[in-house]
This record gives C-alpha cells, structure tokens and sequence, in this order.
C-alpha cells in the first residue's frame, strides 16, 4: 500500500514589533500596514507598554511620545538603564528640536514626527531591524574594548580612562564603542548615523557633531586639539587609538 508524505515547509518566523501609541486609529492605521510583514503587539498605555517592553524579546520598538501613565521618554530612559537594547523608534507629533534631540539622548535610535507616510515607517522600521542583526550589534559581541587609556565593558555599559570612570549617555557610549571597535577608519556622519543611530537622514548630521563634541569634552585632555577622535576635515572622523 503505497502512502503519500506531506511536504513540510517552515518559514523564518515574522520579526515582533511592539507598538505602544494610545491614539487608537494611528494604532489601528499602523497595524494595518505592518502586520502583513510583521508580528505587531500593541499597547495603549505607557506602563503595560513598559513592562512588556522589558518582559518580552522584541525585534523592535515603536514608542510614542505622549502616553498615559509612563510617558516615551521616561519608557526609553528606563529601557536603556536596564541595558535593553532593543531598537527604539520614537513616535511623536512634536517636532521641536529640543524634543527630538532629547528622545535621541535618552537612547531612542531613530525620530519620526507625526503626521508621517506608512512607507516611510516601514522603510525606518526595516532599518532597524537590519541594524540589530548587523553594524553595531556585531560590535557588541566583543564585550571589552581598550584603546587610548579608555576601557568600555559593553556588558555593564561602564566606561573608565586611566582607571577614571566616565558618566557616558546611551548613544555617546554606542559612538564610542564603534569607534574603539575600529582604530584608524574614517566615518562620515552619514555612515556613522547608520551605523549607531540605525537610518541615515541628512537632517540628524547636526546630532553627529554634538555627540563627538560632548564625547570629546569628556575624552580629551583638551578637547579644542582634540587627539582621540579626530576630525579629518571634509570626510568624517577616527579613533586614534595610539593617543
């Protein structure tokens, strides 16, 4: 008796988003065009939204601004604290500049300001799920780097020089620790915002800049000749590990 096998296919599983926006119908607009792509898991409100954040394993995380109970930035603040370094991607209808500068430094890796098209949205979303299979997350499987006089433990997210601790925001550490992790390469602030921040938009090169000066402020012996992260002019910047 002859007997016929079914054929078994498995497919790569869809990669989790989680969604905490408490607009409904934004809510419900986005599910509508990433769903088919993706597993989306949505939450309306900011502390329910927090704990699944840090309960669950995530692809990525799209976070509005405006919440109730546990507001965007205090929801990034407290995730990059407890050393989640899930891609975040902040959602907001205000597009100040302070606004959008202060989600980049509490660890945010990328800012969209509402209203925005769907394409754009995925188009981000996509970045960041490629970015934390790649680039930086690579980086942080070498889990000390030293150069320079500086220890980074990216495990504990500590950082020393000369045996010195240094008080490091989430992205001023990730842009140091891709520096260290290649001595001698020029970036450009393109390259470096996709390498660190997950997508390159021309109009965040300005964020490039304040992180290198601020890092440099807190790097340098004297951060007007600066000899750790070095400017070469018309191209980007490098880690000069032998300073």
């Amino acid at each position: 008796m002859n007997q016929t096998h079914a054929i078994r296919t498995t497919t790569a599983e869809p990669a989790r988003l989680l969604l905490i926006e408490d607009d409904e119908a934004i809510a419900s607009l986005i599910r509508l065009h990433l769903s088919s792509d993706y597993s989306l898991t949505v939450e309306h409100d900011g502390l329910t939204g927090f704990r699944r954040a840090e309960e669950e394993q995530w692809s990525a995380i799209l976070l509005d601004l405006r919440l109730p109970s546990k507001d965007g930035l205090e929801i990034c603040r407290d995730l990059r604290a407890r050393l989640n370094d899930t891609p975040l991607l902040m959602l907001t209808s205000r597009s100040g500049e302070l606004d959008r500068v202060l989600g980049l430094e509490m660890g945010a890796d990328d800012y969209l300001v509402k209203p925005f098209s769907m394409l754009e949205l995925g188009a981000r979303v996509k970045a960041l799920i490629r970015r934390s299979a790649t680039g930086l997350n690579a980086v942080r499987q070498v889990e000390v780097l030293s150069a320079a006089g500086l220890t980074l433990n990216q495990r504990s997210r500590e950082c020393s020089r000369d045996g010195q601790p240094l008080e490091l925001t989430s992205k001023e550490f990730d842009l140091l620790a891709w520096f260290m992790a290649h001595p001698g390469t020029v970036f450009s602030r393109s390259e470096l915002l996709e390498h660190i921040w997950g997508y390159a938009h021309s109009g965040y090169e300005h964020t490039v800049n304040s992180h290198i000066n601020r890092l440099r402020a807190k790097l340098e012996t004297d951060p007007s000749s600066p000899g750790i992260i070095v400017t070469v002019w018309g191209v980007g910047y490098r880690f000069n590990a032998a300073s």
